[in-house]
């Protein structure tokens, strides 16, 4: 029993020095600039831009294989910050600013069909099949992914409501 204790034990220590050995040399460099633009994305990992999640939107970014008015939950202030940061000029006109938005279940349309829950990236919608849906405001990233799936239109996106918990005190605008 206690050899077998003992050779395992001494097993688990050779392969874990060589596993951490190995992580060390043969290390992938990340890309910075990639790291940068996913930190200045919203991080909703919603979709609509087209990527599967903001890190492979953030690659395309750094290769230059999208315009940095792919993410609209980002809106107006996301594109400008990304196109100052990669150095290149952006066509901002068509980008709608909508500010901060939550999404709503009108509970007098709501069927309870659970399509809404499986598109949320979040996990921010609550329910029931043929029970009425609830959105969870701290969860909810605004993405609009339930809208889109809702049958009934019982889904919606408002504006953030502000309130004292909610209140975000402005940036102040730099000195040129």
């Amino acid at each position: 029993m206690l050899i077998s204790v003992a050779s395992l034990s001494l097993m688990g220590l050779a392969l874990g020095g060589l596993l951490g050995t190995a992580a060390r040399y043969l290390k992938v460099e990340d890309d910075p600039i990639e790291a940068e633009l996913l930190s200045m994305l919203p991080g909703s990992q919603c979709g609509q831009c087209g990527f599967v999640g903001c890190a492979q939107a953030a690659a395309a970014l750094a290769r230059g294989e999208a315009q940095v008015t792919l993410c609209p939950p980002g809106g107006k202030a996301t594109a400008e910050a990304l196109a100052a940061k990669l150095g290149i000029k952006a066509d901002l006109s068509a980008v709608a600013d909508s500010g901060p938005q939550l999404a709503q279940v009108a509970e007098e349309i709501c069927i309870g069909c659970c399509r809404c829950i499986k598109a949320c990236p979040t996990d921010a919608i609550v329910g029931a099949a043929k029970q009425i849906h609830n959105v969870i405001r701290e969860a909810c990233t605004g993405c609009a992914a339930c809208v889109d799936r809702c049958p009934t239109e019982a889904m919606s996106l408002v504006p953030v409501p502000v309130t004292l918990q909610h209140w975000i005190w402005p940036k102040p605008a730099l000195a040129v």
